[in-house]
């Protein structure tokens, strides 16, 4: 059957300001686009926008689906304004959690506590004496009690494992404190098995699911296969949620641990629905846990210039296995020094034809780093709301001098680097307009100043693109998804009102009033998911 969507602003987003009068789709694929009068008589079935505005899709380009649906069941650290508060929400909800069960938190930031003070092993221990396992915003700090470090074998005699830090206070015992992959002992400790945990698992992801296309989103690429189990449990519940209702678009990024599992054990994706995406490998941490690789040292802490989680020896091998499959690499980098040890190994192992690596957060690129991502087959997932939650602080972490290489990406996208935008969910909000804010204003709704690094600013037009072209860009979909344009996939993201007209503010304000993929509504504000 064919469908007409007309009566509202068509932005078909090839190029700024280009609309249509109306969009002509058939078994999910559009099949013409142009004036109301030369398409009306050929639909069977009409639609009518009543004045919303329609965009291709909006795909978030990079975040890790399961972490957010657990947001909706796990305490919530993110609002905590002291070390004392953050105790205060840990103690209310030991006093629900079951003695034998895990305490999980999420979100916690220092840098947002009056005096950024973090609470200690011994005040977590005070709490309850079963594990307690808080994680940091950055998902790459976590704070633990006693019961939850010796579950993962981390006493006061354990070392560091490569590409990890355990904290210790000024006498030199444990804190509580885990880095990057000194976290993992303790997540593998985990129980992870069972019929019970894989409804969790599907329970969890369709709350993300159903939050997404809400917010008008039709698709994500996600991080998920490492850190539940085996690969079979989360993979379990994206076939429960996505494969078998077919309402929504993934891209699977397969963590270096079980790609090469996945791949022997014949796995099959439900395209176009589940698909398979590049190995993912972490090459450093986060600024706000200090843990980023920098090239010098960071402007507060003038003996640390955080770490590389391998030696170049390790991600070569890395890479060379990605290339043994024909596959791309996504790889985290949010220093200097992680670009230029992962660029160095790309450029020596060039990429699949018809494939691009994928260069994740970017936050600190050097002038000459640039230059070398400009000649290379590459995508940069840029994660805009990085910058207002990372500023004011991160000028103290860095230093004046490197705020001209902090968050490059109109100089990326001036220089020709393909770039896809994505929340690192549930790092950030997962509403793409208040990324689509970011990436155009530079800092939070409302505050009265021109923004961080005003030279960065994008144009609303660059920002939307990102999330449509560039996230299709990002899996060599741009032929087929991105665009409003016939051949291309019916997915449509529609607001009550026109992202481009009004101010920045104004356009927070709107709300996706429908969800479409492949010509078939998935989600209505009137009716819910």
């Amino acid at each position: 059957m064919k469908q007409l969507w007309y009566g509202g602003t068509i932005y078909t987003m090839e190029q700024e300001n280009k609309t249509v009068e109306a969009v002509l789709v058939e078994e999910g694929k559009i099949i013409a686009a142009g004036a109301m009068n030369q398409l009306i008589e050929k639909a069977e079935e009409r639609i009518d926008l009543q004045g919303a505005a329609m965009y291709p899709g909006f795909v978030d380009s990079h975040l890790h689906m399961i972490f957010q649906g657990e947001t909706f069941v796990r305490l919530d650290l993110s609002a905590a304004s002291s070390a004392e508060e953050m105790l205060q929400l840990v103690q209310k909800a030991s006093e629900r959690t079951p003695p034998d069960k895990w305490l999980f938190g999420e979100g916690w930031n220092e840098n947002s506590f009056v005096d950024a003070r973090i609470p200690e092993i011994e005040e977590l221990d005070a709490i309850r004496k079963g594990p307690i396992l808080l994680t940091r915003v950055c998902h790459h700090v976590a704070l633990g009690n006693t019961a939850a470090l010796s579950a993962g074998s981390i006493g006061e005699a354990s070392e560091p494992p490569p590409g990890g830090e355990i904290g210790r206070n000024a006498a030199g015992y444990l804190n509580g404190l885990l880095y990057d992959k000194a976290i993992d002992p303790v997540t593998e400790a985990i129980p992870r098995k069972g019929a019970a945990y894989l409804d969790y698992l599907t329970e969890v992801l369709e709350l993300a699911v159903n939050q997404m296309l809400s917010y008008g989103l039709t698709g994500g690429h996600t991080e998920d296969m490492h850190y539940f189990g085996s690969f079979a449990n989360p993979l379990t519940a994206f076939r429960r949620v996505i494969g078998e209702k077919q309402h929504f678009r993934v891209s699977l990024l397969r963590h270096h641990a079980v790609f090469e599992e996945m791949i022997k054990a014949g796995v099959e994706f439900d395209e176009p629905f589940i698909e398979p995406g590049a190995m993912k490998i972490f090459a450093d941490g986060a600024l706000g846990g200090s843990t980023a690789a920098l090239s010098k040292p960071y402007a507060d802490q003038p003996d640390n210039k955080g770490l590389l989680i391998h030696t170049d020896e390790e991600l070569e091998q890395l890479i060379k296995l990605a290339r043994k499959y024909d596959e791309a690499v996504a790889v985290h980098i949010i220093g200097d020094a992680a670009a230029e040890q992962v660029l160095q190994l790309i450029e020596k192992h060039p990429v699949p034809a018809g494939k691009r690596d994928r260069l994740i957060h970017g936050c600190v690129l050097r002038r000459d780093l640039i230059d070398r991502i400009a000649a290379l087959p590459v995508v940069v997932d840029v994660q805009p709301a990085f910058v207002p939650s990372d500023f004011p602080w991160v000028v103290d972490r860095l230093g004046k001098e490197r705020l001209d290489v902090a968050y490059p990406w109109k100089t990326l996208l001036d220089r020709g680097v393909m770039c896809a935008a994505g929340t690192d969910a549930p790092v950030e909000n997962i509403n793409p307009l208040l990324s689509i804010y970011a990436a155009v204003e530079r800092k939070k709704p409302h505050e009265a100043h021109d923004g961080y690094g005003v030279e960065q600013k994008l144009s609303r037009f660059e920002a939307v693109q990102m999330y449509t072209l560039g996230s299709a860009q990002a899996i060599g979909k741009e032929h087929e998804r991105g665009l409003i344009k016939p051949g291309y996939a019916a997915d449509f993201s529609i607001f009550d009102r026109d992202l481009f007209a009004g101010t920045s503010e104004d356009m927070l304000a709107a709300r996706a009033v429908k969800t479409v993929v492949e010509g078939r509504t998935v989600y209505s504000r009137d009716k819910g998911v």
